[in-house]
């Protein structure tokens, strides 16, 4: 059985580890799939390290194959979930299973299929919208008026969105949900296990992090961050009037960007100044990210899977791989082809002064192979 997850590892903490036993010990002898982004996250965070080193980490914790999400797909949950769930469902993977607030599958179910099937849906979703609310607060309103089911944290919003994937392709892929035992947002620290989000606070101000992930937190050393690129995104923003041509930046965005971009003395600054009922502070940051790496919406057309990129796998993993090649392009090396603009991005944070070896930084993309795992 082939057992799909999505994540960040942004870095692998305690919770992840926590995740991956609690899938061991649902699904004995069954093959983990890893779907991961590279240096751009969903959550329009930069990844603190390459998607190499996050998937030597995962194949060491018992991750049997680990993938690439494609840049494309890193935008808003449903772009998301369209990218991460083509992939699984190309692997043949059997269950999906993910973090959830909730950790209830048939009330995540039931607001999926209202979102596919009531016809409704869109009109209250449109008047939600006019009252000057983002998108997932929008989306949350109109799901509580038809049904008066509320859902209105992070990962159920985009446990929905993976749901109304899998039901709108009609794909063999049962979805699971796991307890989330922490607020991926939150900035304080409890306990053994914590958010992403506090770890990289902790990170970025020096703070040792042991405590939080189950390996030697040395590999995380020199990490990057977005707000070691703001005044690049600063330089970009004032000598460029048109923002819109970058992906996710409406007329309306353009011009709050440009209206609070010379006050503002930090990327945090920025985002909160910007920051309002329609614009949450993750589209913000993730819309900064892609001005910083020239991400533009004419790039991006086709939203098809057109291949796979794998970053490494296990003798399991393999076997994976071997039964579903025939059916998706399987890239094991750089193809420039399909991969031009992950090498430019990777050109553009080489900028930063933390990367000393820079010809080393940029070749990883273009160089490095899947990471083979071999056992008895």
């Amino acid at each position: 059985m082939n057992i799909g997850i999505i994540c960040e590892y942004n870095p692998f903490h305690n919770g992840h580890l926590y995740h991956l036993k609690k899938i061991k010990e649902m699904y004995p002898n069954s093959n983990i799939i890893l779907v991961i982004d590279g240096w751009i996250t969903q959550r329009g965070d930069l990844s603190l390290i390459s998607k190499f080193k996050k998937a030597k980490t995962a194949l060491e914790y018992g991750i049997d194959l680990v993938v690439e999400l494609p840049i494309k797909y890193i935008q808003s949950a449903d772009y998301f979930a369209k990218g991460a769930l083509a992939i699984l469902n190309s692997l043949n993977c059997d269950i999906l299973v993910f973090g959830s607030e909730s950790n209830n599958i048939d009330k995540l179910k039931k607001l999926a299929y209202e979102q596919i099937n009531n016809k409704e849906l869109n009109t209250l979703l449109k008047e939600e919208l006019t009252k000057g609310l983002n998108y997932p607060t929008a989306l949350s309103n109109t799901l509580y008026k038809l049904t008066k089911i509320k859902v209105a944290e992070a990962n159920d919003l985009l446990g929905i969105s993976y749901i109304k994937e899998i039901i709108s392709n009609n794909y063999n892929i049962t979805p699971i949900t796991i307890k989330r035992t922490n607020n991926y947002n939150s900035k304080n620290t409890t306990g053994n296990i914590s958010s992403a989000t506090s770890i990289r606070e902790l990170i970025k101000n020096n703070k040792d992090i042991k405590r939080y992930i189950p390996n030697n937190p040395e590999y995380l050393k020199n990490s990057i961050f977005l707000e070691d690129y703001f005044n690049l995104i600063k330089y970009k923003i004032i000598t460029q009037s048109d923002l819109t041509i970058y992906q996710g930046i409406d007329i309306k965005l353009n011009n709050r960007i440009h209206k609070y971009i010379e006050c503002s003395n930090t990327l945090d600054e920025l985002i909160n100044n910007i920051k309002s009922k329609n614009y949450t502070y993750n589209r913000i940051k993730r819309c900064l990210l892609f001005i910083l790496l020239g991400i533009k919406k004419d790039e991006f057309k086709n939203y098809d899977l057109e291949y796979i990129r794998v970053l490494g796998f296990n003798n399991k993993g393999k076997n994976i791989l071997n039964k579903c090649k025939k059916n998706i392009k399987l890239l094991t090396k750089y193809d420039k082809n399909y991969l031009e603009k992950d090498l430019e991005i990777t050109k553009i944070l080489s900028i930063n002064d933390k990367i000393q070896n820079k010809s080393e930084f940029i070749s990883l993309e273009y160089k490095s192979k899947p990471i083979m795992v071999n056992y008895e």
